[in-house]
């Protein structure tokens, strides 16, 4: 064997015993700070469950997670950059069912796939709708209600933030299943829509409890039902929309989502580490005093949910033939 080919051999083996004691990628991540997107402006429920995951994630990953917030377009802004972005788990999404799912069905001529392009990693928390009204309303109960809705068609209206959002679908299922006809009102906002509910203007909206609970509890509206099967603990005693229809259920969930090809290693990482921060005193008080379940699930749970919600969604988005928005 000639020297010069001892020599190389020698290298190669030097090469390899070095890599050794190197790290992957995947194995020294997360070694500078991670951005996580919100699809909505600062503010509001699903900002704060954001902010505070962040927090805990930045304590136990050693690393800060920036929330970094980008509204417009429903959420489709936001959820192309993140899309497009290098998949090394260092752009993240934290976004609710209505991008995660709802804009699949009803936006048009998107730019990227919001199927393909963005995969789940942890189903983050969840919490109800609330069903409120004017107090002047004369309608006590669900049962109430829908009498009187029966009664007068065509004559209330129910407010929501926009065409393709839950609360628009959360009316839609249930004028469909109440056989009711109640007229929807699409707004930029929930300020605008609570000003109008105030002054009677609309009668009816869906709203989580992070952002209604102080209305509710000063009687500046009425809660009549909530939109999950299971009561929920901020509002104990408001009975579910499903023991009146049978069968009705529009969960809010948020969740985290990452660029398609983002490493499995790191995935199945920020899936347990978000467990872990679920599972927090802190994060158990705060989220308890809102309303909002925490859950941290894996990959695996969230991509079988996405998809049961990417189905049930869709059709309740194809039976009220919400127009697609361009």
């Amino acid at each position: 064997m000639g020297l010069h080919h001892v020599r190389r051999c020698l290298g190669t083996l030097a090469l390899i015993v070095a890599s050794w004691g190197l790290p992957s990628a995947e194995e020294s991540w997360p070694n500078r700070p991670i951005k996580l997107v919100v699809p909505l402006t600062a503010g509001g429920g699903v900002d704060m469950m954001a902010r505070l995951t962040a927090q805990h994630l930045s304590d136990q990953f050693g690393q800060q997670v920036v929330v970094a917030n980008q509204g417009g377009a429903g959420g489709t802004t936001a959820a192309n950059t993140v899309a497009h972005a290098r998949p090394d788990g260092y752009t993240l999404i934290f976004q609710s069912v209505s991008s995660a799912v709802v804009n699949a069905h009803v936006y048009k001529n998107l730019q990227y796939d919001p199927i393909k392009d963005l995969i789940p990693v942890t189903l983050a928390g969840s919490f109800p709708l609330v069903l409120i009204v004017n107090p002047d309303l004369p309608a006590k109960d669900l049962g109430e209600l829908i009498r009187l809705l029966k009664a007068n068609p065509g004559r209330y209206s129910y407010g929501s933030s926009g065409v393709g959002t839950m609360p628009h679908l959360a009316g839609e299922l249930f004028k469909s299943m109440a056989g009711v006809d109640v007229v929807h009102v699409p707004y930029r906002g929930n300020s605008a829509i609570m000003a109008d509910l105030f002054a009677g203007r609309v009668a009816i909206m869906f709203d989580g409890p992070p952002t209604q609970l102080g209305n509710i509890r000063s009687g500046s509206v009425r809660a009549l039902a909530i939109t999950t099967a299971e009561r929920s603990p901020v509002l104990p005693d408001i009975p579910p929309v499903a023991d009146t229809l049978p069968g009705y259920a529009i969960p809010f969930w948020t969740a985290i989502f990452a660029p398609a090809n983002t490493p499995k290693e790191i995935i199945e990482r920020i899936a347990a580490e978000t467990k872990k921060a679920m599972q927090h005193p802190d994060v158990l008080r705060r989220y308890g005093e809102v309303g909002v379940v925490g859950v941290g699930s894996s990959p695996q749970e969230l991509d079988r949910f996405w998809r049961e919600q990417l189905d049930y969604l869709g059709k309740i988005v194809k039976d009220a033939n919400v127009k697609p928005v361009e």
